[in-house]
């Protein structure tokens, strides 16, 4: 018996180290995970948790010394996976994560690879190469939270990976500006000599155009339609997790149309949803994110197939509760409230798009 408080209380010190990690560094995160059941949103805040440790350990290493940092977050995999993560609270809260909902390896080993990339500077030719990108930093997050919700049916997992996917554009879109003067590029450049601009030209100098424009609003065009096939997906998940899910879908929709009324510039500003908005955009979710939607059985992008294949291979975790309505509404108007602050602090960079930010 003592063995077994000293353990709990171990645990509970590992959740609160993980919730006081991304309180402070994904406020965003942190106030959607609000929107989901407690039985998701503490497992969620594991994962993210280490994903934030993991990103900073890749982004932050000295030049020449990524592939060091990438191979010691695999060590660090290498032990969650092995159950001796005994040193840090939030590698231990993840290994505790892991095991209970089964998580396939190939899963975090994605997202690993989207950071270095990311820390390698890799450019990417054409919009196949950009969505595989996409798939290890994002889609490779929703096809884990789909699996936090107890979900793992091929179809769904693909519905996940395309609002993965498309958020991550949306981003790219937003930052376009922000992220060239770090040196970084996410534009597909073959779009970019097809509109006339060279792409290296450009990112030493960025500026927008009409011709910038173009490039930008075909990006946002395959966002939207990613959108559009994701919705599908949401109407599969368990009902006290689609509202949360519903919310970031229209939220990050919404931040590209207000890209396109920008005139699909991206580089003079960042482009934010305003409070009035968002409130409205959170009641359609709470009022639209049960229905369900055709095109669940569309087949998923070639780039995120691995995920789901990954994911059809495990097993199934044990089903988690939810919450009701009246609590997820009281959510709600907490998570506008937290978004608008999170709008009116300095942006970090970290890639196209760092965890946590909306």
């Amino acid at each position: 018996m003592q063995m077994r408080s000293a353990d709990m209380m171990r645990e509970a010190a590992d959740r609160e180290a993980c919730r006081a990690l991304i309180a402070q560094g994904s406020r965003s995160f942190h106030a959607a995970s609000r929107l989901l059941p407690a039985a998701v949103a503490e497992p969620a805040l594991a994962l993210y948790a280490f994903c934030r440790t993991a990103d900073d350990a890749v982004d932050e290493a000295e030049p020449g010394q990524v592939e060091a940092a990438v191979e010691s977050v695999r060590r660090r995999l290498d032990r969650i996976y092995a159950g001796q993560a005994d040193g840090d609270p939030v590698d231990r809260a993840f290994t505790r994560v892991v095991e209970r909902f089964a998580l396939p390896r190939a899963l975090p080993d994605a997202l690993v690879d989207g950071f270095a990339w990311d820390a390698l500077g890799r450019d990417y030719e054409t919009i196949g190469e950009l969505r595989a990108y996409a798939a290890r930093v994002a889609g490779s997050v929703g096809a884990m939270m789909t699996v936090l919700m107890g979900a793992r049916a091929g179809p769904v997992i693909a519905r996940a990976a395309d609002l993965g996917v498309a958020m991550q554009l949306t981003n790219i879109a937003r930052d376009v500006g922000a992220d060239a003067r770090l040196g970084r590029l996410y534009l597909p450049k073959a779009w970019m000599r097809e509109a006339g601009l060279d792409p290296e030209v450009w990112r030493a100098a960025p500026r927008h155009d009409a011709a910038l424009g173009h490039v930008v609003r075909r990006l946002l065009d395959e966002a939207d339609r990613l959108y559009v096939r994701s919705h599908a997906g949401i109407g599969q998940l368990p009902i006290g997790c689609r509202t949360g899910v519903r919310a970031a879908h229209l939220l990050y929709a919404e931040i590209g149309r207000e890209v396109a009324r920008r005139g699909y510039n991206g580089v003079d500003g960042r482009a934010v949803v305003g409070r009035q908005r968002k409130l409205a955009l959170l009641a359609r979710a709470i009022l639209t994110g049960q229905r369900i939607m055709p095109g669940l059985r569309d087949e998923p992008l070639a780039e995120t197939r691995f995920l789901v294949a990954a994911v059809e291979a495990g097993p199934a975790p044990r089903p988690q509760p939810g919450r009701s309505f009246g609590e997820r509404a009281v959510w709600t108007a907490d998570l506008v409230m937290r978004l608008e602050l999170n709008d009116r602090r300095p942006r970090s960079v970290s890639g196209g798009a760092s965890l946590g930010q909306a």
